[in-house]
């Protein structure tokens, strides 16, 4: 997948938001990021991820513990074709999962 279609993907899910913080392309929902992408490094990308799919992801060659971020919570791709289409989707779609249950429920149920 190419840096636009990844970005029209993410865009296209319930809330999403895109802004620039750290000179990095993030996506949010409700000011909160579930993708960060350093655009200027290759297209490598942060996603959330649970403790229990941390070992699972960073056993993958091109994956690994994401700098600044919170420890085995998220993970840092190094490019968009570390993971096909499919994956990649999937991996979007479960950080944003992730960063939406933090939320209170009321902000929740607007994206039910």
């Amino acid at each position: 997948m190419d840096i636009e279609s990844f970005r029209e993907y993410c865009l296209s899910l319930p809330g999403t938001t895109e802004g620039m913080k750290w000179e990095h392309l993030c996506f949010m929902i409700e000011e909160k990021i579930f993708v960060i992408i350093a655009i200027d490094e290759g297209n490598s990308f942060s996603t959330k991820c649970t403790p229990e799919e941390f070992d699972e992801l960073t056993a993958r060659d091109g994956i690994k513990q994401a700098f600044h971020m919170a420890k085995r919570q998220w993970v840092q791709i190094a490019d968009l074709d570390v993971l096909n289409d499919s994956e990649l989707k999937q991996r979007v779609e479960t950080s944003r999962k992730l960063v939406l249950a933090k939320l209170s429920k009321k902000v929740q149920e607007k994206y039910l």
